[in-house]
């Protein structure tokens, strides 16, 4: 299957999605205090999910447990919610996905618990600034590599690493669709970008090396920086358009 190019009515149930998964996001980052467990925070996403008549993108992928993937401090990716209880400094990431009558959003936002140290807010900074440069790159005619190089440049720049094994993603009828879009990589190559593509556009940074270790947890999903150093996610669907992109997953 090739790149699609979605309908006017695709990209509105697109939106549909997108603005309940901005609600979970929101809404679990007003839950997450010191004390509160990830399952509990799963919860209260897969309530909203349901409730705004959607389907979590997550629950039963691949035969992964939960409607949310939280990964806290140096977890990556892929945290499975449960037992842990959130305490003072954590650097919490949270990643949902929603189906809105056959059509796919996902985002993910890092935040801190209380105060945090100066290296997560350093961090996290410039970790929302890489994805808005990221996305500023989403304009027809650009290459999709104009993304990523967006990606890697500003992180590097500021003295993050981007992590190589997982990447950003097409996404629509399915969660992952064509094309895969890499993190890192020189500009100018690639598809040429054109109005009604649609992207999952999430770098993960880490405060020192990018290589992780998806095999340490023994769940078969979490993802941890190797050298046991901080890590943070951001994730935006974006939409191509004539002109400025349009993000999909804000309120």
């Amino acid at each position: 299957m090739g790149v699609t190019i979605k309908t006017a009515e695709e990209l509105r149930l697109m939106r549909q999605a997108g603005r309940i998964v901005a609600i979970v996001l929101e809404t679990v980052q007003e839950k997450a205090r010191p004390g509160i467990t990830t399952a509990e925070l799963d919860a209260i996403a897969e309530r909203i999910i349901r409730r705004h008549g959607a389907e979590p993108s997550f629950k039963g992928y691949r035969g992964f447990p939960a409607s949310t993937c939280i990964s806290i401090n140096e977890e990556v990716v892929h945290g499975i919610p449960g037992p842990r209880r959130l305490v003072e400094g954590d650097v919490v990431s949270v990643d949902v996905g929603a189906i809105y009558r056959g059509m796919h959003a996902d985002a993910a936002v890092t935040f801190g618990i209380g105060r945090v140290s100066e290296e997560a807010e350093w961090l996290m900074r410039v970790g929302q600034e890489t994805l808005a440069r990221a996305i500023a790159a989403v304009r027809p005619g650009n290459r999709l590599s104009d993304i990523s190089w967006a990606i890697q440049s500003y992180a590097e720049s500021q003295g993050a690493s981007v992590v190589r094994k997982y990447i950003s993603h097409g996404i629509g009828r399915q969660m992952h669709e064509p094309p895969e879009l890499l993190n890192f990589g020189p500009p100018g190559q690639g598809i040429l970008l054109r109005p009604g593509m649609t992207f999952a556009i999430e770098p993960m940074l880490c405060a020192g090396s990018y290589e992780v270790d998806d095999q340490s947890r023994g769940d078969g999903w979490t993802v941890v920086t190797a050298d046991g150093r901080l890590a943070v996610h951001y994730e935006h669907t974006v939409a191509v358009t004539d002109g400025e992109p349009e993000i999909l997953t804000r309120v």
